[in-house]
């Protein structure tokens, strides 16, 4: 059945997320569902919505700023020897119904249209789990299914010619504060050292909260992390990295990420043990 509402996650009847299911937004902006706020146990926020900086920027989802040159990533479009470029090429992602709705997740069936045509298919199925008092994680996996009698490849500014710029995929807005949080993994840390990288884990650690990221499927592990700390807080895992993503007709692409939210700021061992709790269950 369809619904008009949308759904709050709940950790033992607290809420910790807000899932738009059908925002109003302007074409320009890509609308799509997406995840606001997501709060740490101790309801602080670790999202944002629509920053001045990045205006398409809406929380927690899924963005691709190509697929067969449509842009369902929000804002210009990087072309080639030109640059970023404002283009009428934005595609939407559409609601069609839950399959699955309970306090502590969902399964979501969508629509990526673009130019009055159906390009993808997505199945996305998102759990919160506690782990601990004060930490607990999001669970997200998204199937895309090509709907179309021909091939579509999923690209990004850095398959079209910009450096650096491989953002495309499940990608998460984080709170932005006066100071730039630290990133870090389990040998490593810094954005430069992280960004483009493959790791098993990823954490992103603001004032008073840490997000650790991790690819919850051998696929999803393939894919470099994108990193950003400096200009603003974000992290994306990679589908078009250095090359574009074909998808034959009728085949599905799968991605799972899992994000631990934790209160205060963890160390290695702590970020370690929590996302190996967040996977195993």
């Amino acid at each position: 059945m369809t619904t008009n509402d949308s759904p709050v996650l709940r950790i033992a009847g607290r809420p910790v997320g807000r899932y738009i299911t059908r925002p109003e937004l302007p074409a320009r902006l890509s609308p799509r569902p997406y995840l606001h706020p997501v709060t740490t146990l101790a309801g602080t926020a670790v999202t944002e919505l629509s920053p001045a900086d990045h205006t398409h920027h809406l929380g927690v989802g899924v963005a691709v700023p190509d697929v067969e040159g449509f842009n369902f990533w929000g804002g210009r479009t990087y072309v080639r020897d030109r640059g970023p470029t404002e283009l009428d090429n934005h595609g939407a992602q559409r609601h069609t119904t839950f399959q699955l709705r309970d306090p502590d997740g969902f399964v979501e069936e969508l629509r990526w249209v673009a130019a009055g045509a159906e390009l993808l298919r997505e199945r996305r199925t998102v759990a919160a789990t506690e782990l601990t008092d004060t930490a607990w994680a999001l669970d997200f996996t998204f199937s895309l299914t090509n709907v179309t009698p021909e091939e579509l490849s999923i690209g990004s500014p850095a398959t079209n010619g910009r450096p650096g710029a491989a953002y495309g995929g499940f990608f998460w807005r984080a709170r932005k504060e006066q100071d730039a949080p630290e990133v870090f993994s389990a040998d490593t840390e810094g954005e430069s050292a992280l960004h483009g990288t493959r790791a098993g884990w990823i954490a992103l650690a603001g004032a008073a909260w840490t997000l650790v990221f991790a690819g919850a499927t051998e696929q999803t592990r393939r894919d470099p992390w994108f990193v950003r700390t400096a200009e603003y807080p974000g992290v994306g895992s990679s589908l078009a990295h250095d090359a574009r993503l074909p998808i034959p007709p009728g085949d599905t692409v799968v991605r799972r990420i899992v994000t631990v939210v934790a209160d205060g700021r963890l160390d290695r061992h702590e970020a370690a043990a929590l996302v190996r709790k967040a996977v195993s269950q």
